[in-house]
């Protein structure tokens, strides 16, 4: 009994096993089921996204157009939207056009208002944010006054010479040349049936005042410097310059950006060969833009490659460009930067500064003199005290407290690579930190960095105090580009007197001489007066002359007008 009765039991369980299995299994793909679910509500909505731009494109028929468009300027783009270049006489469709090519009613800032004057439907194109409310106010009340009766057969020349009381007026004949114009801020007067245009100079850029540069102080001397509006930074020198002779060269550099570039130069000074090549160079440039400014000009039109050293000076002071027009320089300057390109120049200019030529004959000849010194020691102390610390017996009688008291834990090379790392890091950190914070981190890499790892042995006292004394040398040295490539040469040294030791540093210094000898700045020589050397120029370099006593320009820049002083003046002078 007790087998007949346990016999079902085993068949109940068996049943219950294959029942769950079984819901199992039917519980599987519909499991399966849902986890597909996501995936396929997924392809749905993108095939629904995709349905619904092809909808909008049959919608639209000028969207296939908009999405066919492949101009590479504006010229292009005007003429795969209306065939031509011209001014179309009617207004709407110049709405058209601009619609599309400049982003009307699309773009928050392009304003196009339409009016009438006198009878006649006209349009005001601009720029909102450029455009200068007080002097387009005042052309439009002028116009509002207008009557039928006023207007003569030539619409355009009534409007420009009788009823629009401004002073920079123009005529336009291409709608690209005017869409450019009201791009840089100007503002167009379209007018219906005519196919010319009023552009009218009425903008106002936003702008900061002139302060002094943070990184050409001088202690006695202007302190106005320039600022990222181009007219401003020229009008800042014709202030000092007003000569005749000075010329200003725009152009536009970038198809995109447009941006306007400056060249400067005066006529019967500057060598016209050098003019001529750099207004080659800036009209051969064919890039997108130059959002960066100067900078992305420089390598454009001067190159230099791989070199550190730059081939141009950068200056934010209007008298020192001043000074340099008159030495027969060539000076660009670039909208939205306020630094000014000065061409071309020399490893000696780049160590000048003006406060050496506002004091005293004497103390600019000691302040230049305390210059050098800290240049060339921002170059080769560390090398040559490394070399020395390798190489004791080369060290005179008179040096021989010069050396390591001490050994540390870290070996001198990793010590030093170590610390001008952090030099570097100091340097980017005072960038980006507040003002009011800077004192705060001096204090934490004075104190908490150098102090305590010296304390701890990982640092020789003597490494923290020469890598101290090159960095003031870096740090006072007139161009920052300059600086940063002394740096680099500190650097090669340093591993080259490491590696070699002595043939390491001969050489290392060799190879840097031929370098800047090689090197050309506009097809002149970086070295000049040293090399090629002239005795005159190199001891006006090393002494700073009196204003009297330097009667010529700079033999280098090949100046069609060689004197600074008439002979008349220069006779007196002498008696």
């Amino acid at each position: 009994m007790f087998g007949d009765d346990e016999e079902p039991e085993e068949d109940t369980g068996s049943d219950d096993n294959d029942g769950a299995a079984g819901e199992q299994a039917q519980a599987g793909p519909a499991g399966d089921a849902r986890a597909q679910q996501p995936e396929k509500n997924g392809e749905r909505a993108g095939k629904n996204n995709a349905s619904r731009a092809e909808a909008k494109k049959d919608a639209d028929p000028m969207q296939k157009k908009r999405d066919a468009e492949q101009s590479g300027s504006l010229e292009s783009s005007i003429i795969y939207w209306q065939g031509n270049d011209k001014i179309p006489p009617m207004l709407e469709d110049t709405k058209k056009t601009l619609a599309e090519v400049m982003g009307l009613n699309s773009s928050f800032d392009v304003v196009f208002r339409e009016m009438t004057f006198g009878g006649r439907k006209a349009a005001l194109l601009c720029i909102s944010g450029f455009a200068k409310d007080t002097i387009i106010d005042e052309i439009l009340k002028r116009l509002t006054y207008l009557t039928p009766e006023n207007i003569s057969a030539d619409v355009l020349a009534s409007f420009m010479s009788e009823y629009i009381p401004h002073v920079q007026v123009e005529k336009g004949e291409l709608l690209s040349e005017s869409i450019n114009k009201v791009l840089s801020g100007m503002s167009v007067i379209f007018l219906e049936g005519e196919t010319e245009v009023i552009v009218m100079d009425t903008r106002s850029y936003p702008s900061r005042s002139p302060d002094e540069p943070s990184i050409e102080r001088v202690v006695r001397g202007a302190r106005d410097g320039f600022t990222e509006t181009l007219l401003s930074n020229i009008a800042l020198v014709r202030r000092r310059v007003r000569d005749p002779g000075l010329k200003l060269e725009m152009h536009q550099v970038g198809r995109r950006t447009r941006t306007d570039v400056c060249l400067a130069y005066i006529d019967d000074i500057v060598d016209k060969t050098q003019v001529q090549a750099v207004t080659d160079k800036i009209k051969g440039v064919d890039i997108d833009g130059i959002p960066l400014a100067d900078k992305q000009l420089e390598e454009a039109i001067v190159g230099g490659g791989w070199n550190p050293y730059p081939l141009v000076r950068y200056s934010e002071r209007p008298d020192v460009v001043a000074s340099h027009l008159l030495e027969g320089r060539v000076v660009v300057f670039v909208d939205t930067s306020p630094s000014v390109m000065i061409l071309p120049t020399t490893f000696f200019d780049l160590c000048q500064h003006a406060e050496e030529n506002r004091q005293t004959p004497f103390m600019g000849t000691y302040l230049r003199w305390v210059r050098f010194i800290g240049i060339f020691a921002s170059m080769f102390l560390l090398p040559l005290w490394m070399l020395l610390v390798i190489h004791p017996e080369l060290k005179p009688a008179m040096l021989e407290f010069i050396g390591p008291q001490k050994t540390a834990k870290i070996p001198l090379l990793a010590q030093f690579l170590i610390v001008e790392i952090g030099v570097d890091l100091l340097r980017m950190a005072a960038v980006h930190t507040p003002t009011p914070l800077g004192s705060a981190m001096g204090l934490i890499a004075a104190i908490l960095v150098g102090d305590i790892a010296v304390q701890t042995g990982l640092f020789v006292n003597e490494v923290v105090l020469y890598m101290a004394v090159a960095s003031i040398g870096m740090f006072a040295t007139p161009s920052y580009e300059l600086g940063l490539a002394n740096r680099i040469v500190r650097l090669a040294l340093l591993l080259a007197v490491a590696v070699f030791q002595v043939p390491g540093f001969m050489i290392g210094s060799t190879l840097l001489v031929v370098l800047l000898t090689t090197h050309r700045s506009y097809n002149s020589s970086y070295l000049w007066p040293f090399i090629p050397f002239n005795a005159k120029a190199m001891g006006e370099i090393l002494l700073r002359q009196p204003v009297l006593s330097s009667k010529t320009r700079p033999s280098f820049n090949k100046t069609r007008d060689n004197t600074r002083m008439p002979l008349v003046q220069e006779k007196e002078h002498k008696k």
